[in-house]
């Protein structure tokens, strides 16, 4: 039996010839032979950026995209007696009304500032105010 021989130096095998043992079993393909197809190359690509719109955030939860972690969200809306609710109170307090009628102001909505935030990323979105 005839022992194969290694091929001479500068050999390129034809482009269509069937990989080799070597190749076959793991040895590696010739960069360029039809058993090794090039990804295409695209002349030029273009990034397109994902626009989002900021919406002002109103007395009432509002559904949009997170900015953080673009979720799809309906807003959570958390409230806190607002600067004019405070003063509204003094001015009560001032006027006589200090035995719990000055805390009416703190309880009313109207009065209300509301901080937005994602209920899924707990982010701060934004904040209305009276």
């Amino acid at each position: 039996m005839d022992k194969p021989t290694a091929p001479p130096p500068g050999f390129v095998p034809p482009s269509d010839a069937p990989p080799s043992y070597n190749q076959a079993m793991g040895g590696g393909v010739a960069p360029h032979s039809p058993y090794h197809p090039q990804p295409p190359v695209a002349a030029h690509q273009v990034h397109v950026p994902v626009v989002t719109t900021v919406v002002p955030p109103g007395p009432n939860p509002t559904h949009m995209i997170c900015p953080h972690c673009h979720a799809e969200i309906e807003s959570t809306v958390k409230t806190s007696p607002s600067t004019m609710a405070w003063l509204s109170g003094a001015l009560i307090a001032l006027f006589g009304c200090w035995m719990g009628c000055c805390l009416i102001p703190c309880c009313m909505d109207e009065c209300m500032d509301k901080e937005h935030s994602c209920p899924n990323c707990k982010a701060f979105l934004g904040k209305y105010r009276r």
